[in-house]
């Protein structure tokens, strides 16, 4: 789609371009210390052609070039699935980065409605992904906090531009951060009713086998906890195979809690990691050859006293009943005992009370906030 003789957007054609709109970031944030990259071999994989959510979604990702240079991006998506589960026919675009310059944003953001527009979108949302997997929300308050690695992370003027295009709110994510005290609170005494009386408990996976197993539940309870919010699609079975053989063996056994009932069938749990931003910011998001080096570190929780909670997800008939009191005072005596002291909180949607009430007991204080944005076409 050409503007003028200084600015067009194009779409993204051989693996070239795509290098190019995964690693434009990189300078764009190059004198900024609050921003994280992807890692990019997860880029590829994901904005490649072999990404299992492609089955139900559709995408087209754009560049733009402002006198022969790149000056922003963009990615158009359609989720299928999620279109016919909410009943709406909407354009999706995320990983959306550009330079401060009005005209280069409201260029990208045009191209992914023409592109919306010509394959029935009513809609046009954003920055979300493929699912919720992936990062979302643009970043509108804590932009002094550094961001942890699995979220977005933009320059204020990302929010003012399109709010001057004339999108508005549609959705926030809340993420907090808890101090954890040296004693648990009181409230953890009636973990072993809870047991008792709902016939669950906390499990310890001895193996990666055992653990691959369980990422597989995992998953299956995340399409139920999360079926209900916001633009959420069920994840499908390859997009859990492909899921676990990423995640699963990086997972650090003390730092996930997950809780069974009396069937051994999994009901809860939770994912936390190390906090490694500041490794992944050196590495420049890539692991080899040598980025390793800045993260292997990071991931040792006995040298690094913040993690972050990435998934947190129980059965819906069992979220009171338990679990999360089961599996949050499991972590809290690990981290206690690995010498951890801060608990980033994953993103979590204003709207929903239950997960937002989970750690009152804790006092969590504001961190970061990020929206999904829409306007109508």
């Amino acid at each position: 789609m050409k503007l003028d003789a200084n600015l067009q957007v194009v779409p993204v054609r051989g693996k070239g371009m795509l290098k190019q709109f995964i690693r434009f970031p990189l300078e764009l944030y190059k004198n900024c210390d609050k921003w994280v990259p992807a890692f990019e071999d997860d880029e590829f994989k994901t904005l490649g052609d072999r990404n299992p959510a492609l089955s139900f979604c559709e995408k087209e990702l754009f560049l733009a070039q402002k006198q022969g240079k790149v000056a922003g991006r963009i990615a158009a998506i359609i989720n299928h699935k999620a279109d016919e589960k909410w009943g709406e026919k909407v354009v999706r675009f995320g990983w959306i980065d550009f330079e401060e310059d009005f005209d280069v944003a409201k260029a990208l953001v045009d191209a992914v409605v023409a592109w919306g527009l010509e394959r029935g979108a009513r809609k046009v949302k954003g920055p979300l992904g493929f699912t919720d997997m992936d990062r979302e929300g643009l970043l509108v308050e804590g932009f002094e906090n550094e961001s942890p690695f699995t979220v977005i992370y933009n320059y204020p003027y990302y929010g003012e531009y399109l709010e001057r295009m004339g999108f508005t709110k549609d959705a926030d994510w809340t993420q907090r951060y808890i101090d954890l005290p040296d004693t648990l609170p009181p409230m953890y005494q009636y973990a072993s009713l809870a047991e008792k009386k709902y016939g669950v408990h906390v499990i310890r996976p001895k193996n990666l086998r055992q653990l691959s197993i369980r990422g597989r539940e995992m998953f299956h309870v995340l399409n139920d906890a999360f079926a209900p919010l916001y633009e959420y699609s069920k994840l499908s079975e390859e997009q859990i195979d492909t899921y676990v053989k990423q995640y699963v063996p990086v997972m650090n056994k003390d730092l996930i809690a997950l809780v069974v009932n009396e069937e051994d069938k999994l009901v809860g749990f939770t994912v936390t990691m190390p906090h490694i931003s500041a490794g992944v910011r050196k590495a420049k998001g890539r692991i080899f050859p040598w980025g390793w080096m800045h993260i292997l570190p990071q991931l040792n929780p006995r040298r690094n006293s913040t993690v972050e909670a990435l998934l947190i997800g129980v059965l819906s008939e069992y979220q009171a009943k338990g679990a999360a009191l089961l599996m949050f005072k499991y972590l809290h005596e690990n981290y206690n005992r690995l010498g951890i002291k801060r608990l980033l909180l994953n993103p979590q949607l204003e709207e929903n009370h239950k997960v937002q009430s989970l750690f009152g007991i804790y006092d969590p204080q504001p961190y970061q906030r990020r929206r999904s944005y829409v306007k109508t076409l």
